[in-house]
């Protein structure tokens, strides 16, 4: 560069500037557009990091709180609430036990929804969705697979059903038909299987009926239809490959309440430890009990890798799925007294035990913790040292 692109130009006529040299401005113009350029490419990765964070939390959101609702049902039933509306129907309750559920899953959802403006609201609506579709899609990828590979491993059908294809499944397959059959018939009557089969007005299956696929060694006792159902192998085996690890699955071995449950927790407890370097569902969101929700997430799951239609869709011939899951929730969230609830805690407690063993760290809570021996004591003590210095 010669000297004399180093002198600053003259000023203009009449200008008031002073001089400096144009390979000065033109470093300072760099400068600044580089400073702007940085911002940008933070702001853009800010917005990455966002956009990744919603889509992996919205994950949860069709696994945990609601299938087929939006989150705007959600957010409306609360805010309808919220402004006096003391009436509901069913489907109102199960709305707002959904929007109480949302924020269990993703405690910083209230929030958000209540400071942020229209538009960053909507992007995160979108982005939660985005994350809904990507869960569902996935887990029906991998419970297509592994649904397969049990049914092959128990019902040893032949042929076997192919893994990868759903063609030769529902009930033209004699071991998915069986699992798919409604829990007041038996689809060992030739008159079943084939009524079934010709969809005739006889034997229509619809989400009316409990699949018995849904009960323990998918059996059910007409005279005592609760009686084992939501405790099938089958059942807790796709829950497992969903919320802790495909692998976990396989030792679910077991359907009863007797020796089998107390290995099956310290499989729980080893295959939990284990599987917390891959960041399963269940650890990624601090998941330590069944939930209604979650039973019914999976049982429409497990129902749809059974069936033969080959895309998610909500009504596969007579079956609603939308109403099936409403049912499974509405047999837990809607009992019919305390008696009916004493039953569902305790196969609440028997699900939790059976995916993540006996450990109830969750439930010790500060009113629970006061009552044992270490805190009694502890007041016990002071109570003695306020004794002491007031007789003296």
């Amino acid at each position: 560069m010669s000297a004399s692109e180093n002198e600053p130009d003259g000023p203009p006529d009449g200008s008031l500037c002073v001089p400096t040299s144009p390979h000065a401005r033109a470093k300072r113009r760099i400068a600044s557009l580089m400073s702007k350029v940085e911002i940008l490419k933070q702001d853009k990765a800010t917005k990455h990091r966002k956009t990744t964070y919603y889509i992996s939390q919205g994950r949860a959101i069709c696994r945990m709180v609601v299938l087929y609702a939006s989150i705007d049902d959600l957010i409306t039933e609360n805010d309808r609430r919220c402004e006096g509306c003391d009436s509901s129907n069913l489907e109102q309750d199960r709305l707002q036990c959904g929007y109480i559920e949302l924020t269990k899953a993703l405690p910083w959802v209230h929030e958000k929804l209540a400071n942020l403006d229209h538009d960053d609201l909507e992007d995160m609506r979108r982005k939660l969705k985005r994350g809904v579709d990507s869960a569902r899609g996935d887990d029906t990828g991998t419970l297509k697979e592994l649904v397969a590979s049990w049914v092959n491993d128990e019902f040893h059908p032949t042929p076997l059903i192919k893994t990868s294809d759903k063609h030769h499944r529902g009930f033209m397959n004699n071991a998915c038909g069986k699992l798919l059959c409604p829990a007041e018939w038996s689809w060992e009557d030739s008159a079943v299987k084939a009524g079934v089969r010709d969809h005739t007005t006889a034997f229509i299956v619809s989400e009316n009926s409990w699949p018995l696929f849904m009960y323990q060694n998918y059996e059910a006792n007409s005279g005592d239809l609760e009686r084992n159902l939501m405790k099938s192998k089958l059942l807790v085996m796709g829950f497992k490959a969903i919320f802790t690890s495909p692998s976990s699955a396989d030792e679910a071995d077991g359907d009863g309440d007797g020796a089998d449950i107390i290995e099956n927790n310290r499989r729980a407890r080893r295959q939990l430890d284990q599987v917390k370097v891959k960041t399963c569902v269940a650890s990624i969101i601090g998941m330590r009990k069944v939930t209604p929700r979650t039973i019914a997430y999976t049982a429409c799951q497990i129902r749809f890798a059974l069936s033969s239609i080959t895309s998610w869709r909500t009504v596969d011939g007579d079956f609603d799925y939308e109403i099936f899951w409403n049912n499974i929730v509405d047999f837990f969230e809607n009992a019919p007294g305390p008696a009916a609830r004493a039953r569902l805690n305790g196969l609440l407690e028997w699900w939790t035990r059976k995916v993540f063993g006996r450990n109830h760290q969750q439930d010790l809570t500060p009113d629970v913790i006061s009552k044992m021996s270490v805190n009694v004591l502890a007041a016990q003590r002071q109570q003695m040292e306020d004794s002491a210095f007031d007789s003296d």
